[in-house]
């Protein structure tokens, strides 16, 4: 899966601006990675949202036990690759059929959160049991909502395009090859949302999180540290 967002969306983190500012190395636009994708990629679906937001998906090398999802409910787009182990609790939480699935519980939880909730994103997230990774954009209020389950057990990545753009993906080397060494691992058991304006742990969201430079030989140019001991949040 693919989100690229503008700097008007989602302004590039100063830690992956300064990786690649201390490596310069090749780079391509946000709208020549897109490219890229659907090209590479077998029954590529995308969705474009204005000028400033693109995403895609694809099943081509999926694993059956951690498919990709994507849906759009009130101007509420979202991506979702893996499993959750209480989805069934969490349709029931949400007020959700049995057939909603983990892309459509994901875009219920946000508006839950957005409209509602009393709790931090912290709390939507934490109680989300399972291997997932998922980008949520809210078009009514233009709102990114990224995560990454505890364990990381889906892969993801983000980094800085050549214009600027912040790109997420699962599939680190589509990004390497347009991000250049502006380009990390996104930190498990973290979320990053634009209306809280920075990267969290959802397990102990009270730590800072600190970005330490990679070493030269390394695809990354930074990795993402969680300081202080771990409070984990139990899953409801």
């Amino acid at each position: 899966m693919l989100g690229v967002f503008s700097g008007s969306i989602v302004p590039p983190p100063d830690e992956l601006v300064a990786a690649g500012s201390r490596t310069p190395s090749p780079k391509i636009t946000g709208d020549a990675l897109i490219k890229r994708f659907i090209e590479s990629s077998a029954g590529a679906v995308s969705a474009q949202v204005g000028d400033e937001v693109h995403l895609a998906f694809t099943h081509q090398k999926e694993s059956l036990l951690l498919p990709r999802s994507f849906a759009v409910k009130d101007e509420i787009f979202c991506l979702f690759e893996g499993a959750l182990d209480n989805l069934g609790s969490l349709r029931q939480q949400y007020g959700l059929g049995k057939s909603a699935n983990e892309v459509v519980l994901v875009i219920e939880a946000y508006k839950a959160l957005r409209d509602r909730a009393p709790y931090p994103p912290s709390h939507m997230v934490g109680h989300l049991s399972g291997s997932f990774a998922f980008i949520v954009y809210d078009g009514s209020t233009s709102t990114l909502f990224v995560a990454s389950d505890q364990f990381g057990k889906v892969p993801l990545y983000w980094g800085i395009t050549a214009d600027g753009y912040v790109a997420f993906a699962d599939d680190a080397g589509l990004l390497k090859g347009a991000c250049g060494k502006s380009l990390a691992s996104f930190p498990q058991g973290c979320f990053f949302s634009t209306a809280v304006g920075e990267l969290r742990s959802f397990e102990n969201p009270k730590n800072k999180i600190t970005a330490v430079p990679a070493e030269e030989e390394e695809i990354w140019g930074a990795k993402y540290k969680v300081e202080g001991p771990a409070v984990l949040l139990a899953p409801k």
